[in-house]
């Protein structure tokens, strides 16, 4: 055996290790903090270059920030207001959003809140001072709870809460503030008005750098988010159909998933429900900026928005079949492709058409579902209906005979498994001996269990091709997906027609027509979800 050496209680092999080991730790810091300046430079572009807007609200921020200062920096500025100029800062700091109408909302329940408060805290105050000291205090804590119990049940109401919650809250705060504060301060008129004047002027401030200067419409936003959300998913679709009946199997990791721009279409989709309703709801406070003066109907939107969410779970699903354990024969898919892609193109041209109409404010062509599509369905039904045997099987019977034997082997096998445990019941109440017995036993079958769990996928896919499916079943799901698709588009038409109508859009042009016949050629022509990526539109997301 050999000797170690101990120095002071340490192993000097386990020492070297140690000092190894801090020294790769410290070699991967410093690598880290080489590429660290890199990383975050190329991180502030890229949050610049994918929307311009956010360097103009930053900009804009600073600006106000700087002019609401002038009040606490200049002297001549600061004796008229004093210390409650901080306040200014405060509010621009609250109050000053990323598109006008979140602007708007903000500032008019921070204004209205602080007004409605100073006018009741000064009647619970005259009420007060026309009595004693101890009475005063009295009524003063009786009113706070009351006025602060009652606006706190008010917040649960759904409306309240939706439009004028930021507005009960600044109620509250300063309602206490001046109510407890007139007990102590005799002068609390004076601190009333200095803090509503100070606040009137940080909105103020942020409304002229919202409205007047490059405004960012709550509206807008809404609107070229529909238009996006309406071109990913005929972009989706057509990506779908043409990696269906591709002739390559695509290898793809879940990080490259992540990147897929079929994905990337629908996700855009899935995900709108909050930033919709949010949206349309800042964009009711804002004024009408159009120059008709059409006051727009910001919930179709929202519906509109929630039909799309409706039809993008059927294009989630027709993207599973592409990634599904058991696939169709590419030489089977073939048999369809023609009908299928037709499809699938006619439905990426009526959504096209859709995304084009509501881009440009128009009302929908009449003829936005063409006889193109119904021509395509019927040529896909005739072939399914050409091809009987690939979705009954070559044998049919055997098929459901092997079933019927795997299921009374099943049935069997259950029953002996009851009969075998009534048994060992009845052996164990009348023999102390046979307890170990089949303790040994259930462990023995609890290790068989465990084997059986590890191996469990493995043989779940041999018992599933022992059963000899179809072998076009999972395209029958495949093309069921299309057709629902194809189902739930006169939804999506429905709900843009009625938002063509109650926006006053203007009427069709045929000559629109043409150009939305050279984009949806432009797509027929993307075979591969690489190339469909450069034309996604760039699109800032919702702040």
């Amino acid at each position: 055996m050999g000797v170690q050496i101990v120095i002071n209680g340490e192993n000097p092999c386990e020492t070297s290790s140690k000092l190894e080991k801090m020294k790769k730790r410290l070699n991967v810091y410093v690598e880290k903090m080489k590429i660290f300046p890199g990383l975050a430079w190329k991180t502030i572009w890229n949050v610049g270059r994918e929307d311009p807007r956010r360097v103009i609200h930053s900009i804009k921020v600073g600006l106000s920030l700087t002019l609401v200062s002038l009040l606490y920096l200049l002297e001549p500025l600061f004796e008229g207001i004093g210390q409650s100029s901080i306040w200014a800062v405060m509010t621009v700091v609250v109050v000053l959003e990323f598109t006008a109408g979140a602007t708007l909302c903000k500032g008019l329940n921070r204004g209205f809140g602080t007004l409605l408060a100073g006018l009741l805290a000064f009647f619970i105050e005259y009420i007060a001072t026309t009595s004693g000291q101890i009475f005063k205090a009295i009524f003063i804590g009786t009113a706070v709870f009351l006025i602060g119990m009652s606006a706190t049940y008010v917040r649960f109401f759904p409306y309240i809460k939706k439009n004028y919650d930021y507005g009960v809250v600044i109620f509250l705060l300063t309602f206490n503030l001046i109510t407890v504060s007139s007990f102590r301060v005799d002068n609390v008129l004076k601190i009333a008005h200095e803090r509503f004047y100070t606040i009137a002027i940080g909105c103020g401030i942020c409304l002229l750098m919202s409205l007047l200067i490059f405004p960012n419409w709550s509206g807008e936003e809404l609107h070229n988010s529909t238009v996006f959300k309406l071109e990913g998913l005929a972009k989706s679709i057509q990506a779908c159909v043409n990696g269906y009946f591709t002739e390559e199997e695509p290898q793809t990791s879940n990080e490259e998933s992540l990147e897929d721009p079929i994905y990337k279409g629908y996700k855009a989709v899935l995900d709108s429900k909050s930033t919709d309703e949010t949206l349309a709801m800042y964009a009711s406070w804002e004024p009408r900026h159009s120059r008709y003066c059409y006051r727009f109907p910001w919930q179709q939107y929202v519906k509109l928005g929630a039909v799309l969410r409706h039809f993008g779970y059927t294009v989630v699903a027709l993207h599973g079949c592409l990634k599904t354990e058991i696939q169709t024969p590419r030489s089977v898919r073939a048999l369809f492709k023609d009908p299928c892609t037709r499809v699938a193109r006619e439905v990426s041209k009526a959504l096209m058409e859709l995304a084009d109409s509501v881009k440009k404010r128009r009302q929908c062509s009449p003829e936005v579902l063409s006889d193109h599509l119904h021509q395509a369905l019927q040529d896909l039904d005739t072939a399914i209906r050409s091809q009987p045997r690939l979705f009954l099987g070559p044998n049919t019977n055997n098929n459901t005979n092997n079933m019927l034997a795997l299921a009374a082997a099943q049935a069997r096998q259950k029953s002996g498994k009851e009969l075998g445990v009534s048994s060992l019941l009845t052996t164990v109440k009348t023999d102390s001996s046979a307890l170990l017995e089949w303790r040994s036993k259930r462990v023995s079958e609890q290790a068989k269990e465990n084997d059986r769990k590890v191996l469990r996928p493995t043989l779940s896919k041999i018992a599933i091709t022992s059963l000899e499916f179809s072998e076009a079943l999972p395209f029958a799901a495949f093309a069921s997906l299309l057709v629902e698709i194809v189902a739930r588009l006169d939804l999506v038409i429905e709900e843009v027609e009625e938002l063509g109508t109650l926006a006053h859009f203007k009427e069709f042009d045929p000559g629109d027509e043409v150009k939305i016949d050279v984009n949806c050629e432009k797509m027929k022509g993307d075979q591969n979800a690489k190339s469909l990526e450069n034309h996604l539109p760039s699109h800032g997301a919702a702040e």
